[in-house]
């Protein structure tokens, strides 16, 4: 009964970081046209954060963590939410939510230059064909006259760029770092912490508050959407997922995020799909895929044949 509960657990977990993550880029472009960003994200996190301390009080969960804990959230809600997810929030003003999510789908191309830099592992054969690849998609994702000549456009891009790297050092960070055990608990100091420093970023830039009875309906419910099911829910799922599966079927939302990103940018603000954008998705998914699988490739076998073997050091 206990193996069937977990199963169903992880089935839920990996729908929350396909399809909820999936429809955030487009409740954050919702939201971010009548809020600042760095606002927008700091109340989401916050928020979410203080309901996940309620729930582990309801729930009788111990949220005491220690001095080297407290630091260690602090760092990862820096890496993964202020900078990680707030100026990717900033950068939707000007980038459309479907090309968001696609450059964001190279992230593993991130965190394989990530560990060759600072832990010195080797990049294999395959995961070099899905560098390549990936380098080659992005180029025809960001070529696109409608992209170049939009104003920011560039700027947002780059911008989701270095997103990227934040994230991807995040996650080798917290791979080794003393964080709190309870899943809720890791999730909460994050939220909080990392909402705290985007109410600096906030002040930093200026920003206009305004209070939730000034938004509109629309803005309301988006962003009662992405503090429950964005952050609580699916965030808790990712920390779930890395103790339970391997990181490289965590990775797989990967492939499925950006796809319900365009779907629901095309259905919903009419965003243009355009085929130069479908090649890049084929080429950088491809090159993702590449990157993530487990084989290496061998140019000859004693038999003179092409073969493939399995390489646990290709992550």
């Amino acid at each position: 009964m206990k193996k069937s509960k977990n199963t169903l657990l992880v089935v839920l977990a990996f729908f929350s970081i396909y399809v909820i993550w999936g429809s955030t880029y487009l409740l954050n472009k919702i939201a971010v046209t009548e809020l600042p960003p760095f606002m927008l994200a700091a109340v989401r996190f916050i928020t979410a954060g203080l309901l996940i301390f309620v729930i582990c009080k309801f729930v009788g969960v111990s949220i005491a963590i220690t001095r080297k804990q407290l630091l260690n959230t602090v760092i990862a809600g820096f890496l993964f939410l202020s900078f990680g997810n707030g100026v990717v929030v900033w950068a939707l003003k000007y980038v459309d939510t479907g090309l968001a999510a696609l450059e964001i789908s190279a992230q593993p191309l991130v965190v394989l230059i990530l560990m060759l830099i600072f832990q010195g592992k080797r990049i294999q054969l395959m995961s070099m064909v899905g560098v390549f690849l990936g380098i080659v998609g992005i180029y025809l994702l960001v070529s696109q006259k409608q992209i170049l000549n939009q104003e920011n456009s560039i700027l947002g891009m780059v911008m989701i760029l270095f997103c990227m790297i934040s994230w991807g050092y995040g996650s080798l960070f917290v791979g080794k770092a003393d964080l709190p055990k309870n899943y809720l608990v890791n999730t909460g100091y994050q939220m909080f912490t990392g909402g705290i420093m985007l109410v600096g970023f906030s002040l930093a830039f200026s920003e206009p508050w305004s209070f939730p009875i000034e938004w509109s309906p629309k803005v309301i419910y988006t962003m009662l959407l992405l503090i429950v099911f964005g952050s609580i829910i699916a965030f808790t799922s990712f920390n779930y997922l890395l103790r339970q599966v391997s990181p490289e079927k965590v990775a797989t939302s990967t492939y499925v995020n950006p796809i319900i990103a365009l779907l629901l940018g095309w259905y919903f603000l009419n965003e243009q799909i355009t085929l130069q954008s479908i090649i890049a998705a084929a080429v950088l998914l491809t090159g993702v895929y590449f990157i993530n699988t487990k084989k290496k490739l061998t140019l000859f076998s004693r038999f003179g044949k092409v073969s493939s073997k399995t390489d646990n050091d290709n992550q």
